[in-house]
This record gives C-alpha cells, structure tokens and sequence, in this order.
C-alpha cells in the first residue's frame, strides 16, 4: 500500500524554523498513516512504542510552536476545554429514519410494493448492511479536513459533538490523497453511526469497576452517552469508533450504486463495516437475510437488525418516500434481545456443588420470541456491584439460546420502595449455615447431606478415585436417592440386599456384587475418604497430605487454622474451610454414622512403616500420558507410598515429570521448564536408587 500524503494546512516558515516544520508535517502524515492502517484496517504496522515515539515528537514541536497546531493534527484527539452547551447544527439533507419490517412476509409484502411502484425493482440487486445499535452521526469535511461533525438530532437539526468526534480514533481527521485513489470533494458531509465494540465495553466496565466508578448498562447507551459529554477529555477516555455508510452531500461526482459507494468510502480512508454484503437478486437477498439470523451472534458489535438498500441509488431515490420515509430501503428489525421489565423479587438456587447462585423473579416479559418469568443475577457479588434491589425496573438481555440475564438496574425512575437483598445466612433447601469465604465469589451450602446436592455428592464419594465403589453408578445412585433409601453417604453401608430387590433392575447377583463392592470400601485408607467428603478445596493431592499429617479423621477434626496452615500447600481460605466442614452439627453427625457402620481409616504410624515409604520425601511429580502397566491412580499411590507428592499441573517447584504415550501440553512444558523427565521404568529406577542409598 502507498502511503497516503496530507496537504499542508499552514503556511511553511522561513529561516530556521523550516526543517522543524517540516518535521511536523511529516509526523502528521505518518501518525495519520499508522492511525488509518491500525483504526480503520485493523493491520497495523508498528509496535505501540514506535507509535508513541511519533506522537509524543510531534507534542514536543507543537509545545513550541503553539502556532502550528492545525485542527487535523493527531494531537487533537484528547479533548478541549469543556463546553457549557452543544451548539444547534442545520444538516445540508434530511438525516432521515427508515420504515421497519419483523419477518421475511413483511419483507416479500416490501418488495411487493416497490415492484408495482416500479417494475425495475423485480429484477434489482441489493446492499445488506449491519443496523448497529449505536448513535447517528453527521460528519463535514472540507478540503478533506474534518471541520464539523453533528448528532442525527430530529432529521433537520442536530447537535454539533465536533470535539468529542475529534477523540474517535477511528474518524480520519484528514482524509489521505492516494496517487491512485480518489480525491476527496471539496465539501463531503457522510453519515455513519458510533459505537462500541463489545469487548471494549466489557473492558471499560471492568475497569470503571475496579476504580470503584458507576458502570454503564450497554454499549450503546454508553456510546451516546460518551459523545454527548460537554467534557471532550471525558469522551476521550471511552473506547468509541465508528461506521460510516452513506454520502449526505458532496461538490462534484459520487458512485450511484450502495455498493461502489461503500468502495468509494473505504478509498477515502473513512471506516466502513466490513459485514456489508451485496446480494444480485431477490432470491439470494432472502437467503442471505435468513443467513443474518445466526451471523448477528458472530459480531463484534451490538447489532439490532439489517438495513436493506436498493443497490441503484437513482432508483432508490425516484421511488421517492413514504411520509418521512424513503421507499428504496428497509430495516430488517432481529427478535429484541434487551427489554425492561420490573424485578418482583430474588430467588436463590442450590446448585449439585453446593454453590447458591441468585436467579431474578421478574414480571414476565417477551424477549426475542420468548416469554421470560426468570433471569440469572450471576452471583451475590454482582448483585451489590450493580446495586439490584428487589422492586426494580431492570433491563433483561437474552442473546440466542443463552439463560436471559439482568444486566442492571434502571436507576433514573427509582420511587424509594425498592429493597436492597441481603444474601442468606442458611440454605433456602436444608436450613443448615452457608459458607462464605473472604476472597470468594461463591457462597456454599457445605452439608453434605442436603437434598439439592445429594446426588452429586454421591456420585463423587463413589467415584473411581475416592471411595471406589464398583457398580454405583450415576442412574443407580439416582434410584437410591429417589426410592428414599439414601439421604447421606453413609446410608450407603446400612443398605440391605431386600433394599436393592425392590429397585428396577435388580436381582439377586447384581444386589451381591454391590453389597460385597460397599463392604470393601470400609477398608479405604484414610486419604481416599477425605477426597470422597468434598470438603471445599481439598482435592486428592491435598488429602493425602492432610491423612500424612494428622492420621485420623479425630485429630484433623481438631484440628485448628493455625494447625492445618502449618502443612504445606494449605492457605488460611482452605483451612477454614476444613475447620468450618468439621464444626457442622450434620457432618459430625454423618461422621459418627461412618464410623457406627466400620469406615474410619486411620494411617499407621508405626517406625518401619515410616522408614520404608521415605525413598521420595520432599520430590514433587507431574504424571501424564498414557504409562505402559501402571493406571494414572497407580502411579500416583505408588509416588505417595514412598513419601512423594503428586501434583497436577507443571512448575518451576515439580522435581520430575512422569510421562507416558501421548504426553501433550505438560510434556512441552516440563521441557520449557528444565523439569527432568521420567518415563515409567525411570520412575520405578528412582526409588531403587534411592532407597539403597
């Protein structure tokens, strides 16, 4: 690509103030150049260091020569002094609205219409463009310097935004002259539309967030809100950008067709959607409008519909208007996917992790098609970041197929009888205290027999890698629990083989074979059945130490915070959490059931028993891949047993990597790392060595 050149806009000094000037002309061009390449085509060709380097000269020179600043230089686009009020602007043209039309029928009965205005419509092409969901704006250049830009306003009269429009990186402040590409007209006055990216948003309200600042609703309320500030330093902090889509008015000739127009836009250096599509004909317009149903998700950029212009502009403007609006384009109008409605109250469900998550109780409103009664509040936190109260008008966004969620409260037509919610003190399903860990997002509901969670903690304390109980399966564990004979893990070993006789599915070998598979996991070590309570935090690796440390389920109940953060690898959060689990009244209960029905591990601490499993003591291990003879749990109870630590993910404190076929990602990274790495004979070689020395 050839580099765009800028008119001078001031006249060159004499003496020895011309190679400084010239100078600045020649960063002007360039930070022009680089600002077109990363704004407008998103492929930028320096880093941010050598932009910065270009910008922060170019300040340096007008810093002394105040003179020279030209309203189109880059330095501009921080903002002026702030205004007292928007001055009145007169658009050369009606800034007009389109018609609306919700579905293919209205869209055919359109196309309808237009055929018997004129029969050259039957045989038309089309323009599709993206009806992004942002804010109208007019812009005026002169001699390709942007002079004026303007709110739509009522279609005749806007507002003139011209220094918070100077802040939008995206709007070229000169337009660049291509050696061959077209010159811009003298007076060009475009219309676009400003905006925000999505993630841009997102990461503006993460950061108003942390700053501890009032968060916005949507992008394109904060989109128009951001360009009608009256402090342009203040609409130069916020992530805009824009689109531009059609000519206003111009001296001399434009492209008569949406489609060369759009090309014409882009040649002058002005952002254009790059989304825009063309269609030959009826048929594959329709196809194309069917198409646009799924791509609205893909975009990267709120969009409430498609407008659908006749590509032949001369026909589109003989076909004049209907009332105020014109004939040759339509809006194709999405399902809404944002609405209002009142929040009648606050829900909370307990999830199969124990995890209480808010859900909105709302005045049933539809949403794209959809009557929704209920919406996710996300979590407690969120709740009192967005400021939610029980009586509140909220807005509601369903996008797809995602859960509607409440996006925020509508704080403007607040009344005073709004609630603020308190989360609660108990589980909404069992009455027992919830647990709320500083640091934490979650609140937990951590009895380990209530209801809204049995299932699931069942199915993990017979899992593989706790209690491993061979036969319990998912679809029997369901069985148990809704036949009423389970309600605790521990019913488990109270069951009898007349129990199972009365589930569907079972005869006599298949009630044998699980009652003998119970039986035996009675003698677990302790290590798997602390895994198997799903204490919050404590996976395998961390109840293994907890079973090395403490030996028995009696003395890690008494166990204090300061006791259990004296193991490695335990921080205060988890410590509380297992001092919390204990002091439950409905786990000690169902460990006092355990231990009435035999399931009470204790690790021996006998002296030879001690010595023998030293080989290891202090080595930390990585296991992954596929080993030749050892299972995954094997080899990890072979590393425990001589005193190792088996971990789970790669780090500079992993001492060896254990890997087998189809190593992957923890491979690549112990290599990275420097970690030795073991194969399964190298492991077993390890220990021998080791133990003989």
């Amino acid at each position: 690509m050839q580099q765009p050149l800028f008119d001078r806009s001031t006249t060159e000094p004499s003496g020895g103030d011309s190679l400084e000037f010239a100078e600045l002309q020649k960063l002007k061009q360039e930070i022009h150049f680089h600002n077109h390449r990363y704004h407008v085509l998103d492929a930028p060709i320096i880093s941010d260091v050598e932009y910065d380097r270009l910008m922060n000269r170019l300040k340096e020179i007008e810093s002394a020569h105040p003179d020279w600043i030209t309203s189109d230089s880059p330095s501009q686009r921080v903002g002026s002094t702030p205004a007292e009020r928007f001055n009145k602007v007169r658009h050369p043209k009606p800034i007009l609205s389109l018609a609306n039309t919700f579905g293919l029928d209205d869209l055919l009965a359109w196309l309808e219409r237009l055929t018997k205005l004129d029969e050259r419509v039957s045989t038309a092409d089309f323009m599709l463009e993206p009806k992004i969901d942002g804010l109208t704006v007019v812009l005026t250049y002169r001699d390709g310097v942007f002079v004026q830009g303007a709110t739509r306003g009522d279609g005749e009269v806007g507002e003139d935004i011209t220094s918070n429009l100077r802040t939008v990186r995206a709007l070229p402040l000169r337009l660049p002259v291509n050696a061959d590409g077209p010159k811009p007209p003298a007076t060009l006055v475009v219309r676009g539309e400003a905006f925000m990216f999505i993630g841009d948003f997102e990461a503006l309200n993460q950061r108003l967030s942390e700053a501890g600042e009032r968060t916005y609703l949507n992008p394109r309320n904060t989109a128009a809100g951001s360009l009608r500030q009256l402090d342009s330093a203040l609409t130069a902090t916020r992530p805009l950008t824009l689109y531009t889509y059609a000519i206003v008015s111009a001296d001399g000739p434009v492209p008569q067709t949406q489609r060369e127009l759009i090309a014409y836009l882009k040649a002058l250096g002005l952002p254009v959607a790059p989304e825009s599509e063309y269609c030959a004909g009826r048929d594959e317009l329709l196809r194309a409008v069917e198409a646009w149903r799924e791509k609205r998700d893909l975009l990267t950029y709120e969009a409430d519909g498609i407008v659908i212009k006749l590509n032949d502009l001369r026909l589109a403007e003989e076909l004049g208007f209907v009332g105020k609006d014109p004939r040759g384009a339509i809006a194709f109008k999405f399902p809404a996917r944002e609405v209002t409605t009142r929040l009648q109250d606050i829900g909370v469900n307990v999830g199969r992790t124990g995890v209480l998550t808010p859900y909105a109780m709302l005045e049933p409103v539809e949403i794209g098609g959809v009557i929704v009664k209920q919406a996710t509040l996300h979590n407690f936190d969120y709740i009192a970041e967005k400021d939610i109260r029980i009586g509140d008008r909220v807005l509601v966004k369903r996008a797809g197929e995602v859960i509607p969620y409440v996006i925020g409260p509508v704080t403007e037509i607040r009344n005073g009888d709004e609630k603020n919610f308190e989360p609660p003190q108990v589980c909404p399903t069992c009455g027992q205290p919830v647990e709320h860990l500083e640091g934490e997002v979650a609140w937990y509901c951590v009895n380990l027999a209530c209801p809204a969670q049995l299932v699931r903690n069942l199915e993990h304390f017979v899992s593989r890698g706790t209690m491993d109980i061979v036969g319990l399966g998912i679809k029997i564990v369901e069985q148990l629990v809704e036949a009423g004979l389970v309600k605790s893990p521990a019913d488990l070993y109270r069951l009898t083989k007349d129990d199972l006789l009365k589930l569907e599915g079972f005869a006599e070998k298949k009630a044998d074979n699980l009652l003998q598979s119970i039986d035996a996991s009675r003698s677990r070590p302790l290590a798997r059945l602390l895994s198997a309570l799903g204490i919050h935090g404590v996976g395998e690796v961390m109840a293994a130490d907890l079973a090395k440390a403490f030996h028995s389920l009696d003395r890690l109940a008494a166990a204090s915070t300061d006791d259990l953060t004296n193991v490695e690898g335990i921080g205060p959060n988890t410590a509380q959490s297992i001092v919390d689990w204990f002091a439950r009244p409905s786990n000690a209960e169902f460990l006092q059931r355990l231990r009435e029905s035999g399931v009470w591990p204790v690790v021996e601490e006998a002296a030879g028993t001690q010595s023998s499993a030293k080989e290891l003591a202090g080595l930390t291990f990585v296991i992954t891949g596929t080993l030749p003879t050892f299972s995954r749990d094997e080899v990890k109870a072979l590393i425990q047993d001589h005193g190792g630590k088996a971990t789970d993910s790669v780090s500079k404190k992993t001492d060896y990597l254990v890997a087998g076929e189809a190593a992957g990602s923890k491979l690549d990274k112990a290599r990275s790392l420097g970690v030795p790495v073991l194969d399964e004979a190298g492991l077993l070689a390890l220990i021998q060595s080791r133990g003989e020395a």
